[in-house]
């Protein structure tokens, strides 16, 4: 079964802002190994010039990650068969580094649905942005769908 294009150009949000802890970010900075001090200690962050702990650069995959709240791509009608889901590829463009304290406004958008050759590509664009509405960071990531396209083995 292909993936539903009608989904492309299909917005989704958050219902509630996502509050970062310096509790969350140390548990992801253990969980991914990185000892950095900033990721732990306001003292080592301040000593940066950051106001308190800041998360390491892959944290907003807690957040953005494909189960988003709001993502349509748990949708029955989106068509995905999550047995045939790769992770194909992730991206961070970040205005500055998300912090502890931070609220994050979470809005999303299924950018592009195409085909690779078999196989389906789906590309969600999330923005996350501060209580102020200031953006924080765009994440962008890809999933490969294997087989799925129009003539592929997944039929």
């Amino acid at each position: 079964m292909t993936i539903n294009r009608a989904f492309i150009g299909h917005r989704f949000s958050a219902a509630e802002p996502y509050e970062v802890s310096r509790v969350k970010i140390r548990e992801f900075a253990e969980a991914i190994d990185d000892p950095h001090p900033a990721y732990r200690s306001p003292e080592a962050a301040r000593a940066l010039g950051y106001p308190d702990v800041i998360a390491p650069p892959t944290f907003p995959i807690v957040i953005t990650g494909i189960g988003s709240a709001g993502s349509p791509i748990f949708d029955p009608e989106f068509g995905m068969d999550y047995s045939r889901v790769l992770h194909g590829e992730q991206r961070y463009r970040y205005r500055r580094p998300i912090r502890a304290g931070d609220l994050l406004s979470v809005r999303g958008l299924v950018a592009e649905i195409r085909d690779a050759g078999p196989h389906e590509l789906v590309r969600v664009e999330t923005e996350l942005s501060d209580a102020d509405g200031e953006p924080v960071c765009t994440a962008v990531n890809v999933l490969l769908s294997r087989g799925t396209a129009a003539g592929g083995t997944g039929e």
